[in-house]
């Protein structure tokens, strides 16, 4: 059987041009050719990432980037902002790497609050801020300019800002936000296979990870600054993703961002009036809902795993029935990457039709 086109939060449909992109020649990655390549993507990811700061590349998952920032950036204790499976587990991760840690924790598809990051802050202590712009587990997109200013207002704290399921697909403007660390993996927005992480810091974040002495190597901040200044990459890299990234960056430039994200604002818009017109409960409240997917509450009277299956089997879309302690009360649908208003217009359509077989 055929595999389904992924309409699921991550990873996405990938491109035929982007897999023919990706098997480029292998060539070696401590020479002129690798460091060619590695230079090629950087003015493109600059300009997505609206910094003049290098942009990072690792062979990794955004996890492997969301540890190490911890690693390179806590001397005292971290603030984590929770509110979904990818945030709340940044929790954990924090004090399993040994960090003292706090949360603010608000109800799954809840935005963070400005003015409570603000009130925890003041307390002291704290010397790094945790935030997930786009929590992908409830579709609800956090209001990162807002939080953004709160915590400049703390001379010490560092803000790290995992951007997995918005970079691309909304603007994250890094310079602009006095951001510190910004990271995302490729299988997102961006619309590649899983296997690569991208990631921004700011000049303080490398001056605090220089007096981290535990910071470790594979994601050590200075390796990646130093290894950036000739090209190149601390560890060996993932040639083929980075073959696949520079097409897909020069896609999006030749697309032009702002048709881009007006593109996901409109394919967006498009699912949340499905979603409304049959019914379904966005988890997020409106004016904190994700521009790249939607995440809605599964009604008492649809068999969703049945409906799920069935568009799968029948029509070879797959859609996802929600992750984590609100698997099988939710489903989402993702719209991000390449999607246009006519292929989701298909997946509507695919959907529409199952939909009355499994509905009591």
């Amino acid at each position: 059987m055929a595999k389904p086109k992924l309409f699921s939060p991550g990873p996405i449909d990938v491109a035929p041009e982007t897999y023919a992109a990706m098997c480029g020649p292998t060539i070696g990655h401590r020479g002129a050719d690798f460091e060619e390549l590695y230079a090629s993507v950087q003015p493109g990811l600059q300009e997505i990432a609206a910094t003049e700061r290098p942009v990072f590349l690792n062979t990794s998952s955004a996890w492997g980037i969301m540890e190490g920032a911890l690693r390179n950036l806590t001397h005292k204790k971290v603030l984590n902002l929770c509110g979904g499976a990818f945030s709340d587990k940044w929790f954990g991760v924090a004090k399993s790497c040994g960090k003292e840690a706090e949360a603010i924790q608000v109800e799954w598809g809840q935005p963070i609050d400005p003015e409570a990051v603000r009130a925890k802050l003041s307390e002291g202590g704290f010397d790094t801020v945790t935030l997930v712009h786009n929590e992908t587990s409830t579709g609800c997109l956090n209001p990162l300019a807002e939080i953004a200013a709160v915590v400049r207002e703390f001379e010490d704290v560092l803000l790290v800002t995992d951007t997995v399921s918005s970079f691309s697909a909304v603007p994250t403007p890094f310079d602009e936000l006095g951001l510190d660390v910004l990271l995302c993996g490729v299988q997102k927005a961006l619309a590649l296979p899983p296997g690569l992480s991208l990631f921004v810091t700011s000049e303080r974040a490398q001056a605090r990870a220089a007096t981290m002495p535990d910071r470790g190597y594979y994601f050590d901040f200075a390796e990646f600054q130093k290894n950036h200044e000739k090209n190149n990459t601390p560890s060996t890299p993932a040639i083929p993703h980075i073959y696949g990234l520079r097409e897909r960056v020069e896609h999006m430039l030749a697309e032009g961002l702002p048709n881009r994200y007006r593109r996901h604002e409109e394919t967006n818009a498009l699912l949340l009036e499905w979603a409304a017109g049959h019914g379904f409960e966005n988890l997020a409240p409106e004016g904190f809902r994700s521009k790249s997917l939607g995440c809605f509450k599964t009604p008492d009277n649809l068999d969703q795993s049945g409906w799920i299956k069935a568009v799968r089997e029948n029509h070879g879309f797959l859609i996802n029935g929600g992750y984590g302690k609100i698997k099988g009360k939710t489903f989402r649908i993702s719209n991000m990457g390449n999607e246009t208003v006519e292929t989701m217009q298909e997946l509507f359509g695919a959907l529409d039709k199952e939909l009355p077989k499994f509905r009591k």
